[in-house]
C-alpha cells in the first residue's frame, strides 16, 4: 500500500465515524417513538361540548324571551 492510499483509508474512516454516530442517534429515537406504547386517551379527546343554539335551551321547558338583545343581521 502506498502513501496516499494510506492516507484515502485514514480520512474515509475519520470522515464515517460522525455519519455512523448520527446514524446511530436517529435509530434510537426512531426506535424508542416505534416501540412506547400508544397513551390509553388520545390528546385531542376531551369532554364533548355542545353548543347551545336557542337560548334557554338546556332542557328547561320555557323558551326565554329576547328583550332587544340580539340585533338583526344585514342581509
Amino acid at each position: 500500500m502506498s502513501v496516499d492510499e494510506e492516507n484515502t483509508v485514514f480520512w474515509v474512516a475519520v470522515m464515517l465515524l460522525p455519519l455512523l454516530s448520527v446514524l446511530l442517534v436517529v435509530m434510537d429515537r426512531v426506535e424508542d417513538r416505534l416501540l412506547t406504547p400508544a397513551p390509553a386517551k388520545p390528546r385531542h379527546a376531551a369532554r364533548k361540548r355542545h353548543l347551545r343554539l336557542i337560548r334557554g335551551g338546556t332542557g328547561s321547558g320555557e323558551p326565554v324571551t329576547d328583550d332587544g338583545l340580539s340585533e338583526p343581521r344585514a342581509a
